[in-house]
């Protein structure tokens, strides 16, 4: 837990021809990949026949031209790239999944979290149901399956679905004459659509996978809403609308969405510079330059620098090239890729009081090395900004925070911890101006930094069963 990670990207197209869509999602998932390093995937529908492709590891490097043709063409496609927090990272948990049953086909993917998981799936259990996966991404898939017995359609069924699972969901679901998109009843996690010039329907986690295909962003998909996709054009389900307060996770304007990407018609990027003012005004400090941790403490160093006068300078380079510090062997390897992945830039740090932004400080210990990277490149002085509060509570919404154990805001002073990491002066967000980020009172979760929890929480994780356990291990070894 070096830094916090987020589940998953949703992406779905549906266009009127039969077209090359799984070119189109590896488009779109590249856009997302930020969402999720550990796995991806694409199921591509073709005539009710779906082609499904996916593996452990980057979308450039599981997606590459053998596999894209292997999925063919097609008139639809799910997409996946996923960072897991339910389930172990393994082959098994990649999504899409895809279920075959006597009422048809469907694909899913899955963003989010679901609170009753561990209820859901023991009842599913109980009554015959047999699980290849650790994820609650395959509890949803049943949960569907099952409804869509009785239900008259699809549609119907989720509908029906969603009166049972709990938590975070923005799903793209796939049958074979219909694409259909979902959002939880709080609207954690974000969805939305577009539509390319053709008339193909684009649905994804974030606006900046709408651009890199070439959609034009239509709208939100509304909290509680189902959007369903389909030859006669596109129907809105409503049932599930209004039911519960509205409670974006406030991290995604943080940390996890890219800066280009536009969430329920706030930018991003704006928040972020928004973040880096309240931070001034906040916490002065006398200072000759502000550097911002690459890549989401960027913006907020330069909402920074603009509302104290500082002069904001590049103090890092970061190596894009560097993959995922987990696989890495060793501790010793993963301490060197901090120094590998960012080098500090001399000339910008060198004899200089220097404002170090970030977005979090989760254990400390990735902090403590940046710091040092600065005083081993000349830093005179380092005062540290955080464009967030600290992190004090679990996150049940798909966010990986699910122990106080780890979290060194839990167990130490902001002094001590400005100690620990290295530094001069410490300053985080207050979490009162936290509406400040995006301009927006009460509609977002900040339950990770106030446990102020919209929906009710599970009282215990429970233990991991053997199963579990085996795929866990497994998966390291790997």
């Amino acid at each position: 837990m070096k830094k916090i990670n987020e589940e998953c990207g949703v992406f779905g197209i549906f266009s009127q021809s039969r077209e090359n869509v799984a070119a189109l999602a590896y488009y779109g998932l590249c856009a997302l990949q930020h969402r999720g390093q550990e796995s991806c995937g694409i199921v591509v529908n073709d005539d009710g026949v779906f082609n499904s492709y996916k593996d452990v590891g980057l979308v450039s490097e599981v997606l590459n031209s053998r596999a894209l043709d292997e999925l063919g063409e097609g008139n639809m496609a799910v997409a996946h790239v996923r960072y897991g927090t339910t389930g172990a990272g393994n082959r098994l948990n990649t999504q899409p999944i895809v279920v075959n049953h006597i009422k048809g086909h469907m694909a899913l993917a899955h963003n989010g979290n679901l609170v009753n998981s561990f209820e859901l799936r023991r009842e599913l259990e109980l009554s015959g149901s047999i699980f290849h996966t650790t994820s609650d991404t395959e509890v949803i898939s049943y949960i569907i399956t099952k409804e869509r017995l009785t239900a008259p359609s699809i549609e119907q069924a989720v509908n029906a679905a969603m009166n049972k699972i709990k938590g975070a969901y923005s799903l793209a679901i796939m049958s074979p004459s219909k694409l259909i998109a979902v959002r939880d009843e709080n609207g954690f996690r974000p969805l939305c659509y577009g539509k390319t010039k053709d008339g193909s329907y684009v649905v994804a986690s974030e606006t900046c996978a709408l651009d890199a295909v070439g959609a034009a962003f239509v709208r939100d998909i509304e909290p509680g809403e189902i959007v369903v996709f389909e030859k006669n054009g596109v129907r809105s389900i409503k049932d599930h609308c209004g039911k519960a307060k509205k409670s974006i996770c406030i991290f995604e304007y943080i940390y996890f969405a890219r800066p280009d990407s536009v969430i329920d018609g706030v930018s991003v990027h704006s928040a972020r510079i928004n973040a880096g003012a309240c931070l001034a005004l906040e916490h002065p400090v006398q200072a000759d330059v502000v550097v911002g941790v690459p890549d989401s403490g960027i913006d907020a160093a330069i909402g920074y620098s603009r509302q104290s006068g500082i002069p904001y300078g590049m103090g890092f380079i970061k190596n894009k090239y560097i993959g995922r510090t987990f696989i890495s062997p060793g501790q010793k390897s993963r301490e060197d890729l901090v120094r590998i992945k960012l080098n500090p830039v001399s000339d910008t740090i060198k004899g200089k009081r220097v404002v170090l932004v970030d977005d979090s400080i989760v254990r400390g210990t990735t902090s403590a090395r940046i710091v040092k990277l600065l005083r081993d490149a000349g830093a005179k002085e380092v005062h540290m900004r955080v464009s967030s509060p600290p992190f004090l509570n679990p996150c049940f919404y798909g966010t990986d925070i699910d122990s106080r154990d780890l979290l060194i805001a839990c167990n130490h002073t902001h002094d001590e911890i400005a100690k620990i990491i290295g530094v001069d002066s410490l300053g985080y967000l207050n979490v009162d101006h936290l509406s400040m980020l995006i301009g927006k009172q009460g509609c977002y979760c900040d339950a990770c930094f106030t446990a102020n929890y919209p929906t009710s929480i599970p009282e215990e994780k429970p233990a991991k069963s053997r199963f579990e356990r085996k795929i866990s291990e497994s998966s390291q070894e790997e």
